[in-house]
């Protein structure tokens, strides 16, 4: 039975969400707080996660980052905060879904199961392993070194054409024509530098280094040459 676990501070709702989860067939936890969940998350793995962003003692958006720190598990944010920074920030911290209140709890229960069907798969994995570098493509997951990353849009579409031309010269006008977005925002040169070194600093070592500068030309992934 999949265990999902509600993190929201009023009652009556963190009450109706676990009913209607239940009614789904899956085992439902509720937790109030920051203190409260984290304690459950230490108890026992969960495969879902709903989390308010407002919560009585700290942000949900924190929390999220501790749960990722934590395990490997689909988020879901559920709260009033609708302004678009707000979204954004919770898909840059790895968020599988972001849902507004009010809602409709026909269409919660049908987005908890398609998240928890899609997280379940095993076969056909979109993983790449290079050393102590693993990136999960399906749900936006970084680990190096045995701990957690979280990675930007912007960083995550990098890594994907990266990864996907290994000891290939990719210049800087072919990144940021691949890099235009689907609200055709440009990512201008200075802009492509700046995700770059910043991408950098959290992948890699001083043992490892997986971005290699050509200068006056590009970048190519050197990674996968050990």
């Amino acid at each position: 039975m999949k265990r999902i676990l509600v993190v929201e501070d009023d009652m009556m709702l963190n009450s109706g969400l676990c009913y209607n989860l239940e009614l789904d067939h899956y085992q439902a936890v509720f937790a109030y707080d920051t203190a409260m969940a984290l304690e459950k998350i230490k108890d026992e793995p969960f495969d879902l996660i709903v989390l308010d962003v407002n919560l009585p003692d700290g942000s949900g958006f924190d929390l999220c980052k501790k749960i990722k720190a934590m395990q490997k598990v689909p988020i879901v944010f559920l709260t009033a905060r609708d302004l678009e920074s707000d979204v954004m920030a919770g898909f840059e911290l790895g968020a599988d879904d972001y849902i507004t209140k009010p809602f409709s709890i026909n269409i919660f229960r049908k987005k908890v199961a398609v998240i928890l069907k899609r997280s379940g798969k095993s076969v056909d994995k979109d993983t790449y392993v290079c050393g102590e570098l693993t990136i999960d493509f399906d749900k936006m997951v970084a680990v190096v070194k045995g701990e957690s990353v979280i990675f930007t849009p912007t960083e995550y579409k990098m890594l994907r054409i990266f990864t996907n031309n290994p000891n290939i010269l990719l210049t800087r006008q072919i990144l940021l024509e691949k890099l235009w977005d689907y609200e055709s925002n440009f990512v201008d040169e200075h802009t492509l530098t700046v995700n770059i070194n910043r991408l950098r600093s959290k992948i890699e070592t001083e043992d490892k280094k997986y971005i290699k500068t050509v200068y006056g030309m590009g970048y190519l992934w050197a990674g996968d040459k050990g």
